[in-house]
């Protein structure tokens, strides 16, 4: 048992290290997140499962505190409206639930962070597409080869590995990093 976390650690470390490739496109984005929160703008956040939770994870740091003392910052988790999500997907269909939120709620300036380590979530590419037509910045956090999510985003955020826990390692790392950034602005 210890070899199999030992291997799976020392993987994790190789991933981690070859991620640090995408600081330029983390203060990229963590740069465009600042500039429309400094206009008044707004973050918005959507992805499934473990995305979710991460997409929950990142607006509590930003509504609440991360590291240092400031202002509360605008940032919404699209996944938590449970009584929207599950009467939009019964109505209509799950792929169209973050793109609606993204219509009641978005607005020119604003940002939207899609989370997807695949970069192929229907809901989540649905989202980008409707958020470039009425004038959001994109991001994307991604995994393997980006998907097709890294074609409908201003800057993208791929973690190098073909494994979804590697990949969400990654993410974490990505959006502390930004919230890191986001503190020193705002503090």
């Amino acid at each position: 048992m210890q070899k199999t976390v030992e291997a799976s650690l020392q993987e994790s470390l190789k991933v981690k290290s070859n991620f640090i490739e995408s600081a330029p496109q983390i203060v990229q984005a963590a740069q465009l997140i600042v500039q429309s929160l400094k206009a008044g703008g707004k973050l918005l956040i959507c992805g499934n499962g473990g995305s979710a939770a991460d997409s929950q994870h990142i607006a509590a740091e930003l509504m609440g505190r991360f590291q240092t003392e400031r202002p509360a910052l605008a940032a919404i988790a699209l996944s938590v409206d449970s009584s929207f999500m599950t009467a939009w997907s019964n109505d209509y269909n799950f792929d169209s639930i973050f793109e609606r939120q993204v219509m009641g709620l978005g607005k020119v300036g604003d940002v939207l962070l899609c989370i997807s380590t695949s970069g192929n979530s229907k809901n989540v590419l649905k989202a980008a597409k409707k958020a470039n037509e009425i004038g959001l910045t994109t991001i994307a956090l991604s995994g393997k080869d980006g998907g097709q999510l890294r074609e409908l985003c201003a800057v993208s955020i791929i973690a190098p590995s073909d494994k979804t826990a590697h990949i969400q390692e990654c993410h974490i790392a990505a959006y502390h990093s930004i919230c890191e950034i986001i503190d020193r602005e705002f503090s």
